[in-house]
């Protein structure tokens, strides 16, 4: 089950999915509330991690066999929040994302962390009524997507879209990695979520891969990505 991170959607996993498809690893990326497809109203962190958790709920049958959540960036925060009390979650992948502990939230985990300034700061746009962000394409380029090839990045930046407050706001309630096995991917090249930060967030979890990387490998370094994910499904 793939989960996107802030201002994405399930489209960014595409390319990811077919070097899963021709392993014969069977994925599920989601469109969170607001994101992608999604005729849904944004919100916050609870009601993307309901609507993960919906899906998770219906997905399959009795022989589907267990299930690997893997979240990008702030979908760390959306897998943690929807596997905390389920028990049909056997693996819990981070990447570049944010792996929050109990009572943390995406802002408030990066404040009680040293500060890093990142380049996704200056591509971060307020709507209007300052519920939510957008990105400004220019300058997500370098922020997101720096080692992407060009003509992904093209047919990323138009589908960007807004990303809520409360989503960066609300607290996660639970600790599913006490009975979870979890993996974290670190990009030491993440102009994003600072690899400083990232390395934190590891530590917090089972198991560390490093790739050398952008914010992005599910496009930047796909078949590096597809490598770490089936592992952890042919173990699962």
């Amino acid at each position: 089950m793939l989960v996107h991170g802030a201002w994405h959607g399930a489209w960014c996993w595409s390319t990811l999915q077919a070097g899963l498809d021709r392993r014969g690893i069977p994925s599920l990326a989601v469109d969170l509330p607001g994101h992608g497809a999604s005729a849904a109203p944004l919100g916050g962190l609870h009601d993307d991690a309901a609507a993960l958790s919906a899906v998770l709920d219906h997905v399959g049958d009795g022989d589907r066999g267990p299930l690997v959540l893997v979240g990008h960036s702030y979908g760390g925060a959306v897998i943690t929040q929807a596997a905390t009390g389920r028990d049909d979650i056997a693996h819990l992948v981070y990447v570049a994302a944010f792996a929050l502990d109990d009572g943390e939230s995406v802002l408030g985990c990066l404040g009680a962390m040293e500060r890093h300034d990142v380049e996704l700061a200056a591509a971060m746009v307020p709507t209007p009524d300052g519920t939510a962000t957008t990105l400004a394409p220019a300058a997500a380029v370098p922020a997101l997507y720096g080692h992407c090839p060009t003509e992904a990045v093209a047919a990323a930046l138009p589908r960007l879209g807004p990303q809520s407050m409360a989503s960066m706001t609300e607290e996660v309630v639970g600790d599913p990695r006490a009975s979870i096995p979890a993996t974290y991917v670190v990009c030491t090249d993440d102009r994003a979520v600072h690899p400083a930060h990232q390395r934190v967030m590891a530590e917090r979890c089972t198991t560390t891969h490093v790739l050398d990387t952008d914010h992005s490998p599910f496009l930047s370094s796909v078949a590096s990505t597809t490598d770490i994910i089936e592992q952890i499904a042919s173990a699962s």
